[in-house]
């Protein structure tokens, strides 16, 4: 298995397309602060996605709905502050992006401006094109996101793989490749078959980072909090556990409370 060079100083747009070119795979994981941040960045991660899904971990609802479009400056812009290699994407919320182009690009700036991310993501397909085009009209590099979109749920209905029908991944293709045309400079993919995800990205230039898509696209995706195991109820197939904290963070908090209640902390090494 390939891996990202370690000559990749900062990691751009362009770093990512070359990328792809070369067969090398691309990591990318969320973060919401700065400590997480500055960790996944000094690790070698190529992208961190301030994700919305900071509606879910940070904030603890259901969805990814609520939260808003300043909540979302404040985690990127928290963010930003701790990296030195990583690229730093931003999701656009629900509610600023859909339904009016020229509110769109309002919103991709004002991430951009107070933020200072390097990139902003949208999901759907050929229904926010013009927004997608008037983001990148001014200069702001935009990554895509197809098959299961958590913005729309409550369209969906489920969190049920997306694209297993003929017709669906059919508009699946044709949105990738209008995300390409237009100007996108990637596209994730999120719980879509793994055999759709390979063609996908096989005929598409830009990088498409999965989730759930199999091993056949350019790069994947977690949610760190997710892969670090502080959450343990979200239990899909595609996450794979590389450490458990919740067990390891409870049992230490549990054995400080034991300390401090027994007088045990602090000890004699432990005062001025």
């Amino acid at each position: 298995m390939s891996t990202a060079k370690k000559d990749y100083k900062r990691i751009t747009t362009k770093t990512l397309v070359d990328m792809k070119k070369k067969g090398e795979k691309i990591s990318m994981l969320t973060a919401y602060d700065y400590t997480m941040a500055k960790i996944v960045d000094s690790a070698g991660i190529d992208v961190i996605l301030v994700g919305d899904s900071a509606s879910n971990v940070m904030a603890g609802h259901e969805t990814t709905l609520p939260i808003t479009l300043d909540q979302m400056i404040y985690h990127a812009a928290s963010v930003v502050r701790a990296i030195e290699r990583s690229l730093v994407v931003v999701d656009l919320p629900f509610g600023s992006y859909q339904s009016d182009p020229k509110e769109a690009l309002r919103s991709a700036i004002r991430i951009m401006k107070e933020s200072g991310g390097h990139a902003v993501k949208l999901e759907g397909g050929r229904e926010i094109k013009e927004s997608v085009k008037r983001i990148l009209n001014a200069g702001i590099p935009v990554m895509g996101h197809l098959g299961l979109t958590p913005q729309s749920i409550y369209k969906f209905g489920t969190y049920t793989v997306r694209a297993k029908e003929e017709e669906e991944a059919e508009k699946l293709i044709d949105d990738a490749m209008l995300l390409e045309k237009v100007g996108c400079f990637a596209i994730v993919l999120e719980k879509v078959p793994a055999k759709l995800a390979k063609e996908v990205a096989d005929r598409v230039s830009i990088p498409v980072i999965g989730i759930g898509a199999g091993n056949g696209v350019d790069g994947q995706v977690l949610v760190v909090h997710d892969m670090i195991g502080m959450t343990h109820e979200f239990n899909p197939r595609f996450l794979r556990r590389y450490l458990d904290l919740y067990t390891e963070m409870k049992n230490a908090f549990s054995q400080y409370s034991v300390d401090v209640k027994s007088g045990d902390f602090p000890n004699d090494s432990e005062q001025y």
